[in-house]
Protein backbone atom coordinates (compact mmCIF):
# COMPACT_ATOMS: atom_id res chain seq x y z
CA UNK A 1 0.00 0.00 0.00
CA UNK A 2 1.37 3.39 -1.02
CA UNK A 3 1.73 5.62 2.02
CA UNK A 4 3.20 8.75 0.48
CA UNK A 5 5.28 10.30 -2.28
CA UNK A 6 7.93 12.93 -1.68
CA UNK A 7 10.10 15.12 -3.87
CA UNK A 8 13.28 15.92 -1.91
CA UNK A 9 15.67 18.62 -3.12
CA UNK A 10 19.08 19.66 -1.84
CA UNK A 11 21.17 22.62 -2.98
CA UNK A 12 24.25 24.47 -1.78
CA UNK A 13 23.19 28.02 -2.72
CA UNK A 14 26.71 29.55 -2.41
CA UNK A 15 25.46 32.42 -0.28
CA UNK A 16 28.66 33.91 1.17
CA UNK A 17 28.14 37.66 1.74
CA UNK A 18 30.56 39.93 -0.18
CA UNK A 19 32.24 36.90 -1.75
CA UNK A 20 29.70 34.94 -3.81
CA UNK A 21 29.12 36.35 -7.29
CA UNK A 22 25.62 37.49 -8.36
CA UNK A 23 24.25 36.50 -4.94
CA UNK A 24 21.20 38.77 -5.00
CA UNK A 25 19.76 37.79 -8.39
CA UNK A 26 20.63 34.14 -7.78
CA UNK A 27 18.68 34.08 -4.50
CA UNK A 28 15.73 35.66 -6.32
CA UNK A 29 15.89 32.97 -9.00
CA UNK A 30 16.22 30.16 -6.45
CA UNK A 31 13.14 31.50 -4.62
CA UNK A 32 11.11 31.46 -7.83
CA UNK A 33 12.19 27.92 -8.68
CA UNK A 34 11.44 26.59 -5.19
CA UNK A 35 8.06 28.37 -5.22
CA UNK A 36 7.04 26.43 -8.34
CA UNK A 37 5.46 23.72 -6.19
CA UNK A 38 7.61 20.91 -7.60
CA UNK A 39 9.31 20.12 -4.29
CA UNK A 40 7.93 18.88 -0.97
CA UNK A 41 11.01 19.19 1.26
CA UNK A 42 14.03 21.37 0.47
CA UNK A 43 17.42 21.14 2.18
CA UNK A 44 19.69 24.17 1.60
CA UNK A 45 23.31 24.80 2.57
CA UNK A 46 25.50 27.93 2.72
CA UNK A 47 22.61 30.20 3.62
CA UNK A 48 25.03 32.39 5.56
CA UNK A 49 23.17 35.72 5.51
CA UNK A 50 20.07 36.24 7.64
CA UNK A 51 18.64 38.38 4.86
CA UNK A 52 18.90 35.46 2.42
CA UNK A 53 17.34 33.06 4.92
CA UNK A 54 14.36 35.36 5.46
CA UNK A 55 13.97 35.95 1.72
CA UNK A 56 13.98 32.22 0.96
CA UNK A 57 11.44 31.50 3.68
CA UNK A 58 9.14 34.36 2.75
CA UNK A 59 9.46 33.81 -0.98
CA UNK A 60 8.41 30.15 -0.77
CA UNK A 61 5.88 30.24 2.09
CA UNK A 62 2.92 29.85 -0.30
CA UNK A 63 4.00 26.29 -1.20
CA UNK A 64 6.54 25.55 1.55
CA UNK A 65 4.92 27.17 4.61
CA UNK A 66 7.06 25.38 7.21
CA UNK A 67 10.74 26.18 7.64
CA UNK A 68 13.62 26.05 10.08
CA UNK A 69 17.07 27.64 10.09
CA UNK A 70 19.80 26.07 12.23
CA UNK A 71 21.75 28.66 14.24
CA UNK A 72 25.28 27.84 15.35
CA UNK A 73 28.77 29.29 15.58
CA UNK A 74 29.56 32.88 14.64
CA UNK A 75 27.74 33.09 11.30
CA UNK A 76 25.07 30.41 11.74
CA UNK A 77 25.31 26.86 10.45
CA UNK A 78 24.11 27.92 6.99
CA UNK A 79 21.49 25.14 6.99
CA UNK A 80 17.88 25.89 6.04
CA UNK A 81 15.00 23.43 5.64
CA UNK A 82 11.79 24.34 3.79
CA UNK A 83 8.83 21.97 3.97
CA UNK A 84 5.34 21.56 2.60
CA UNK A 85 4.48 19.59 5.73
CA UNK A 86 4.59 20.52 9.44
CA UNK A 87 7.97 20.43 11.18
CA UNK A 88 7.15 19.01 14.61
CA UNK A 89 10.63 19.10 16.11
CA UNK A 90 14.22 20.10 15.39
CA UNK A 91 17.62 19.22 16.79
CA UNK A 92 21.14 20.38 15.95
CA UNK A 93 24.31 18.43 16.71
CA UNK A 94 27.60 20.35 16.37
CA UNK A 95 30.70 18.43 15.34
CA UNK A 96 33.63 18.21 17.74
CA UNK A 97 36.22 19.00 15.04
CA UNK A 98 35.53 21.59 12.37
CA UNK A 99 38.62 23.23 10.95
CA UNK A 100 40.72 26.01 12.47
CA UNK A 101 39.72 29.45 13.70
CA UNK A 102 42.89 31.11 12.36
CA UNK A 103 42.22 29.91 8.79
CA UNK A 104 39.97 32.87 8.18
CA UNK A 105 40.09 32.36 4.41
CA UNK A 106 38.43 28.95 4.84
CA UNK A 107 35.82 30.10 7.38
CA UNK A 108 34.36 26.64 8.10
CA UNK A 109 35.08 26.99 11.82
CA UNK A 110 33.08 30.23 12.03
CA UNK A 111 29.96 28.43 10.81
CA UNK A 112 29.92 26.08 13.80
CA UNK A 113 29.04 23.29 11.42
CA UNK A 114 27.04 20.21 12.34
CA UNK A 115 24.03 18.13 11.31
CA UNK A 116 20.48 19.41 11.71
CA UNK A 117 17.40 17.21 12.14
CA UNK A 118 13.82 18.16 11.27
CA UNK A 119 11.03 15.80 12.33
CA UNK A 120 8.38 16.27 9.64
CA UNK A 121 4.86 14.81 9.73
CA UNK A 122 3.89 13.67 6.24
CA UNK A 123 0.50 12.04 5.80
CA UNK A 124 0.54 10.58 9.29
CA UNK A 125 4.09 9.26 8.85
CA UNK A 126 7.12 10.67 10.67
CA UNK A 127 9.92 11.60 8.28
CA UNK A 128 13.35 12.58 9.61
CA UNK A 129 15.18 15.03 7.35
CA UNK A 130 18.88 15.55 8.10
CA UNK A 131 20.69 18.56 6.64
CA UNK A 132 24.49 18.63 6.74
CA UNK A 133 27.45 20.42 5.16
CA UNK A 134 30.77 18.73 5.86
CA UNK A 135 34.08 20.59 5.93
CA UNK A 136 35.28 21.64 2.50
CA UNK A 137 38.33 20.22 0.74
CA UNK A 138 40.67 23.04 -0.26
CA UNK A 139 43.69 21.08 -1.47
CA UNK A 140 43.25 17.59 -2.85
CA UNK A 141 47.00 16.94 -2.88
CA UNK A 142 47.47 18.03 0.74
CA UNK A 143 44.08 17.72 2.43
CA UNK A 144 44.68 18.77 6.03
CA UNK A 145 40.95 18.53 6.82
CA UNK A 146 40.51 14.92 5.70
CA UNK A 147 40.43 13.51 9.23
CA UNK A 148 38.00 16.24 10.31
CA UNK A 149 35.59 15.22 7.53
CA UNK A 150 35.90 11.53 8.45
CA UNK A 151 35.09 12.31 12.09
CA UNK A 152 32.17 14.48 10.96
CA UNK A 153 30.91 11.71 8.67
CA UNK A 154 31.04 9.06 11.39
CA UNK A 155 29.49 11.45 13.92
CA UNK A 156 26.65 12.18 11.49
CA UNK A 157 26.02 8.48 10.91
CA UNK A 158 25.84 7.86 14.66
CA UNK A 159 23.50 10.82 15.09
CA UNK A 160 21.21 9.44 12.37
CA UNK A 161 21.14 6.02 14.02
CA UNK A 162 20.61 7.43 17.52
CA UNK A 163 17.66 9.61 16.42
CA UNK A 164 15.94 7.01 14.25
CA UNK A 165 13.14 6.39 16.75
CA UNK A 166 9.81 5.49 15.15
CA UNK A 167 10.48 7.32 11.89
CA UNK A 168 9.07 5.78 8.74
CA UNK A 169 11.78 7.34 6.62
CA UNK A 170 15.19 8.92 7.19
CA UNK A 171 16.70 11.25 4.59
CA UNK A 172 20.13 12.85 4.62
CA UNK A 173 20.27 15.65 2.06
CA UNK A 174 23.23 17.98 1.86
CA UNK A 175 26.66 18.95 0.62
CA UNK A 176 28.91 16.26 2.07
CA UNK A 177 32.07 17.43 0.27
CA UNK A 178 32.77 13.76 -0.41
CA UNK A 179 32.86 11.83 -3.66
CA UNK A 180 31.78 8.16 -3.77
CA UNK A 181 35.41 7.00 -3.72
CA UNK A 182 36.28 9.12 -0.66
CA UNK A 183 36.71 7.57 2.77
CA UNK A 184 34.32 10.05 4.44
CA UNK A 185 31.57 9.04 1.97
CA UNK A 186 32.14 5.34 2.67
CA UNK A 187 32.20 5.80 6.45
CA UNK A 188 28.97 7.78 6.43
CA UNK A 189 27.11 5.50 4.04
CA UNK A 190 28.22 2.14 5.45
CA UNK A 191 27.88 2.97 9.16
CA UNK A 192 24.50 4.71 8.81
CA UNK A 193 22.97 1.83 6.80
CA UNK A 194 21.53 4.32 4.32
CA UNK A 195 21.54 4.05 0.54
CA UNK A 196 22.64 6.61 -2.01
CA UNK A 197 19.66 7.64 -4.15
CA UNK A 198 21.94 8.15 -7.16
CA UNK A 199 22.28 5.01 -9.24
CA UNK A 200 24.53 6.28 -12.00
CA UNK A 201 28.13 7.46 -12.26
CA UNK A 202 27.19 10.02 -14.91
CA UNK A 203 25.83 12.66 -12.52
CA UNK A 204 28.02 15.53 -11.29
CA UNK A 205 26.98 18.25 -8.86
CA UNK A 206 30.00 20.57 -8.52
CA UNK A 207 32.68 22.02 -10.81
CA UNK A 208 30.55 20.96 -13.76
CA UNK A 209 31.69 22.02 -17.21
CA UNK A 210 28.40 23.74 -18.03
CA UNK A 211 28.28 25.73 -14.77
CA UNK A 212 29.12 29.41 -15.26
CA UNK A 213 31.10 29.55 -11.99
CA UNK A 214 33.42 26.62 -12.70
CA UNK A 215 36.95 27.92 -13.07
CA UNK A 216 39.21 27.11 -16.01
CA UNK A 217 41.59 25.28 -13.66
CA UNK A 218 38.75 23.08 -12.35
CA UNK A 219 37.63 22.25 -15.90
CA UNK A 220 41.15 21.25 -16.87
CA UNK A 221 41.66 19.24 -13.67
CA UNK A 222 38.37 17.35 -13.93
CA UNK A 223 36.36 18.10 -17.10
CA UNK A 224 33.35 16.06 -15.97
CA UNK A 225 33.08 17.65 -12.53
CA UNK A 226 32.53 15.90 -9.20
CA UNK A 227 29.55 14.56 -7.24
CA UNK A 228 29.64 15.78 -3.64
CA UNK A 229 25.97 16.70 -3.03
CA UNK A 230 23.95 13.68 -1.97
CA UNK A 231 20.57 12.38 -0.90
CA UNK A 232 20.81 9.24 1.25
CA UNK A 233 17.71 7.27 2.22
CA UNK A 234 16.77 4.67 4.82
CA UNK A 235 13.32 3.16 5.33
CA UNK A 236 11.76 2.26 8.66
CA UNK A 237 11.19 -1.23 10.00
CA UNK A 238 7.72 -1.64 8.53
CA UNK A 239 7.92 0.36 5.32
CA UNK A 240 9.52 0.03 1.92
CA UNK A 241 11.11 3.14 0.38
CA UNK A 242 11.38 3.24 -3.40
CA UNK A 243 13.57 5.78 -5.16
CA UNK A 244 11.48 6.42 -8.25
CA UNK A 245 13.50 9.22 -9.81
CA UNK A 246 16.83 11.01 -9.45
CA UNK A 247 17.45 14.22 -11.38
CA UNK A 248 19.29 17.55 -11.48
CA UNK A 249 16.12 19.63 -11.91
CA UNK A 250 17.38 23.22 -12.25
CA UNK A 251 18.20 24.72 -15.68
CA UNK A 252 21.88 25.27 -16.49
CA UNK A 253 21.38 29.04 -16.36
CA UNK A 254 19.07 31.38 -14.51
CA UNK A 255 16.34 32.22 -17.06
CA UNK A 256 17.31 35.34 -19.00
CA UNK A 257 20.79 35.50 -17.43
CA UNK A 258 24.27 34.23 -18.27
CA UNK A 259 25.01 32.81 -14.81
CA UNK A 260 23.97 29.60 -13.03
CA UNK A 261 21.81 29.29 -9.91
CA UNK A 262 24.86 28.36 -7.81
CA UNK A 263 28.33 26.90 -8.14
CA UNK A 264 26.66 23.60 -7.14
CA UNK A 265 23.87 21.78 -8.95
CA UNK A 266 20.52 21.14 -7.30
CA UNK A 267 19.73 17.45 -6.70
CA UNK A 268 16.24 15.97 -6.48
CA UNK A 269 15.06 12.48 -5.54
CA UNK A 270 11.45 11.34 -5.86
CA UNK A 271 10.60 8.84 -3.12
CA UNK A 272 7.66 6.49 -2.71
CA UNK A 273 6.88 4.92 0.64
CA UNK A 274 4.96 1.63 0.84
CA UNK A 275 3.64 -0.16 3.91
CA UNK A 276 4.93 -3.70 4.32
CA UNK A 277 2.51 -6.52 5.00
CA UNK A 278 2.67 -7.91 8.57
CA UNK A 279 5.35 -10.57 8.88
CA UNK A 280 6.88 -12.72 11.55
CA UNK A 281 10.40 -12.24 10.27
CA UNK A 282 12.36 -9.08 10.93
CA UNK A 283 13.38 -7.26 7.73
CA UNK A 284 17.06 -7.05 7.01
CA UNK A 285 16.82 -4.42 4.28
CA UNK A 286 13.84 -2.18 3.57
CA UNK A 287 15.13 0.08 0.81
CA UNK A 288 14.09 -0.62 -2.75
CA UNK A 289 15.66 1.45 -5.48
CA UNK A 290 13.98 1.30 -8.86
CA UNK A 291 14.84 4.56 -10.52
CA UNK A 292 15.28 5.41 -14.15
CA UNK A 293 18.32 7.67 -14.07
CA UNK A 294 19.15 7.69 -17.74
CA UNK A 295 17.83 5.86 -20.73
CA UNK A 296 18.68 2.20 -20.32
CA UNK A 297 19.93 2.58 -16.75
CA UNK A 298 18.13 1.55 -13.58
CA UNK A 299 18.93 0.45 -10.07
CA UNK A 300 16.97 -1.98 -7.91
CA UNK A 301 17.37 -3.55 -4.49
CA UNK A 302 14.92 -6.32 -3.73
CA UNK A 303 13.34 -6.45 -0.31
CA UNK A 304 15.02 -8.88 2.06
CA UNK A 305 13.61 -10.82 4.96
CA UNK A 306 15.42 -12.23 7.95
CA UNK A 307 15.41 -15.64 6.33
CA UNK A 308 17.60 -14.36 3.52
CA UNK A 309 20.36 -13.46 5.96
CA UNK A 310 20.58 -16.82 7.75
CA UNK A 311 23.89 -18.60 7.71
CA UNK A 312 24.63 -22.28 7.63
CA UNK A 313 25.48 -25.10 5.28
CA UNK A 314 21.95 -25.31 3.89
CA UNK A 315 21.99 -21.64 2.93
CA UNK A 316 25.37 -21.59 1.24
CA UNK A 317 23.98 -23.13 -1.90
CA UNK A 318 21.27 -20.47 -2.15
CA UNK A 319 21.74 -17.29 -4.13
CA UNK A 320 23.01 -14.40 -2.02
CA UNK A 321 20.82 -11.28 -1.86
CA UNK A 322 22.12 -8.70 -4.29
CA UNK A 323 22.05 -5.00 -4.98
CA UNK A 324 21.73 -4.67 -8.73
CA UNK A 325 22.83 -1.38 -10.27
CA UNK A 326 23.41 -0.66 -13.96
CA UNK A 327 24.11 -4.27 -14.74
CA UNK A 328 26.54 -4.91 -11.88
CA UNK A 329 25.72 -6.45 -8.52
CA UNK A 330 27.11 -6.47 -5.00
CA UNK A 331 26.17 -9.01 -2.35
CA UNK A 332 24.35 -7.64 0.68
CA UNK A 333 26.64 -9.87 2.75
CA UNK A 334 29.64 -7.81 1.57
CA UNK A 335 28.34 -4.66 3.24
CA UNK A 336 29.74 -5.51 6.71
CA UNK A 337 33.10 -6.20 5.06
CA UNK A 338 32.97 -2.83 3.28
CA UNK A 339 32.09 -1.12 6.55
CA UNK A 340 34.99 -2.85 8.31
CA UNK A 341 37.43 -1.81 5.59
CA UNK A 342 36.21 1.79 5.74
CA UNK A 343 36.56 1.90 9.52
CA UNK A 344 40.09 0.50 9.38
CA UNK A 345 41.07 3.20 6.89
CA UNK A 346 39.41 5.87 9.02
CA UNK A 347 41.22 4.66 12.14
CA UNK A 348 44.55 4.85 10.32
CA UNK A 349 43.78 8.47 9.45
CA UNK A 350 42.95 9.22 13.09
CA UNK A 351 46.21 7.68 14.28
CA UNK A 352 48.18 9.75 11.77
CA UNK A 353 46.38 12.91 12.89
CA UNK A 354 47.09 12.22 16.55
CA UNK A 355 50.79 11.82 15.78
CA UNK A 356 50.74 15.07 13.79
CA UNK A 357 49.04 16.85 16.70
CA UNK A 358 51.86 15.77 19.01
CA UNK A 359 54.40 17.12 16.53
CA UNK A 360 52.45 20.38 16.18
CA UNK A 361 52.38 20.86 19.94
CA UNK A 362 56.17 20.53 20.15
CA UNK A 363 56.63 22.97 17.26
CA UNK A 364 54.30 25.56 18.78
CA UNK A 365 56.01 25.34 22.17
CA UNK A 366 59.44 25.57 20.53
CA UNK A 367 58.38 28.63 18.55
CA UNK A 368 56.96 30.24 21.70
CA UNK A 369 60.24 29.62 23.56
CA UNK A 370 62.34 31.10 20.76
CA UNK A 371 60.10 34.16 20.49
CA UNK A 372 60.16 34.65 24.26
CA UNK A 373 63.96 34.82 24.16
CA UNK A 374 63.69 37.29 21.28
CA UNK A 375 61.22 39.40 23.26
CA UNK A 376 63.57 39.53 26.26
CA UNK A 377 66.38 40.74 23.99
CA UNK A 378 64.11 43.40 22.50
CA UNK A 379 63.13 44.61 25.96
CA UNK A 380 66.77 44.89 27.02
CA UNK A 381 67.82 46.54 23.77
CA UNK A 382 67.72 50.33 23.67
CA UNK A 383 65.92 51.48 20.55
CA UNK A 384 67.73 54.03 18.36
CA UNK A 385 66.36 57.54 18.25
CA UNK A 386 63.38 57.72 15.93
CA UNK A 387 62.82 53.94 16.04
CA UNK A 388 61.11 53.66 19.42
CA UNK A 389 57.59 53.43 18.00
CA UNK A 390 58.62 50.70 15.58
CA UNK A 391 60.40 48.75 18.32
CA UNK A 392 57.38 49.07 20.62
CA UNK A 393 55.10 47.80 17.87
CA UNK A 394 57.51 44.93 17.18
CA UNK A 395 57.43 43.92 20.86
CA UNK A 396 53.63 43.81 20.82
CA UNK A 397 53.64 41.69 17.65
CA UNK A 398 56.16 39.23 19.09
CA UNK A 399 54.17 39.03 22.33
CA UNK A 400 50.96 38.38 20.36
CA UNK A 401 52.59 35.59 18.35
CA UNK A 402 53.86 34.03 21.60
CA UNK A 403 50.31 33.99 22.99
CA UNK A 404 49.04 32.47 19.73
CA UNK A 405 51.67 29.70 19.81
CA UNK A 406 50.92 28.93 23.46
CA UNK A 407 47.17 28.79 22.74
CA UNK A 408 47.59 26.57 19.67
CA UNK A 409 50.04 24.26 21.45
CA UNK A 410 47.89 23.86 24.56
CA UNK A 411 44.16 24.64 24.57
CA UNK A 412 43.48 24.27 20.85
CA UNK A 413 45.74 21.25 20.46
CA UNK A 414 43.98 19.40 23.26
CA UNK A 415 40.54 20.37 21.94
CA UNK A 416 41.35 18.94 18.51
CA UNK A 417 43.10 15.92 20.00
CA UNK A 418 40.09 15.06 22.17
CA UNK A 419 37.72 15.50 19.22
CA UNK A 420 39.75 13.12 17.05
CA UNK A 421 40.31 10.71 19.95
CA UNK A 422 36.60 10.50 20.75
CA UNK A 423 35.75 9.75 17.13
CA UNK A 424 38.51 7.13 17.01
CA UNK A 425 37.27 5.45 20.21
CA UNK A 426 33.70 5.33 18.88
CA UNK A 427 34.88 3.71 15.65
CA UNK A 428 36.85 1.14 17.64
CA UNK A 429 33.73 0.25 19.64
CA UNK A 430 31.75 -0.34 16.45
CA UNK A 431 34.58 -2.29 14.86
CA UNK A 432 34.97 -4.48 17.94
CA UNK A 433 31.31 -5.41 18.34
CA UNK A 434 29.78 -5.10 14.86
CA UNK A 435 30.64 -8.61 13.70
CA UNK A 436 29.32 -10.31 16.83
CA UNK A 437 26.20 -8.15 17.14
CA UNK A 438 25.57 -7.49 13.45
CA UNK A 439 21.78 -7.37 13.95
CA UNK A 440 22.14 -4.24 16.10
CA UNK A 441 24.37 -2.50 13.58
Amino acid sequence: MLLLELNILTLNIWGIPYVSSDRGPRIDAICKELASGKYDIVSLQEVWAQQDSEQLQKGTEAVLPHSHYFHSGVMGAGLLVLSKYPILGTLFHAWSVNGYFHRIQHADWFGGKGVGLCRILVGGQMVHLYNAHLHAEYDNANDEYKTHRVIQAFDTAQFIEATRGNSALQILAGDLNAQPQDISYKVLLYTSKMLDSCASDSFRTNECEHNSYTSKQARERNPQGIRIDHIFVRGGDHVNAEIAEYTLPFPERVPGEKFSFSDHEAVMAKLKLFKLAPRTEEPVATIEVNCQVEEGESCAVRELGAGDAQTGEDDQSQQQPEIQCNGSSTSIQSMPAARTAALHEALALCDASLLQLNTDRILYYSAATFLFVLLVLLVEFTAPVGMRTIFLLLKFIVFGVILFCLFMGSIWNYMERNGVLQGKKSMEVMLHHAQKYEYFY
